[in-house]
């Protein structure tokens, strides 16, 4: 796995911070930490992640919020 060095942030930073751990997350789909300067553990954003197994419930929930997210002018328009 080739790390990019955006994507890092020490397990300090996600303890003080982890709104900005997931706003990176969701940014650039996933984010590194790193534990005494090792990778040790990695933050995905699921929508961004096909490794990722959902039940068909979860799976139908996780895209419906990226059509409304990616079309909500459009509904904000049919809806008026």
């Amino acid at each position: 796995m080739m790390i990019d060095s955006d994507k890092i942030l020490s397990v300090t930073e996600v303890n003080q911070n982890f709104s900005k751990a997931a706003k990176m997350a969701d940014q650039y789909g996933n984010v590194v930490i790193f534990k005494n300067n090792k990778p040790k553990y990695v933050l995905y954003d699921i929508d961004s992640c096909p490794q990722v197994t959902l039940s068909e419930n979860e799976l139908i929930e996780a895209v419906g919020r990226r059509v409304l997210r990616e079309h909500l002018n459009a509904f904000k328009e049919l809806a008026k």
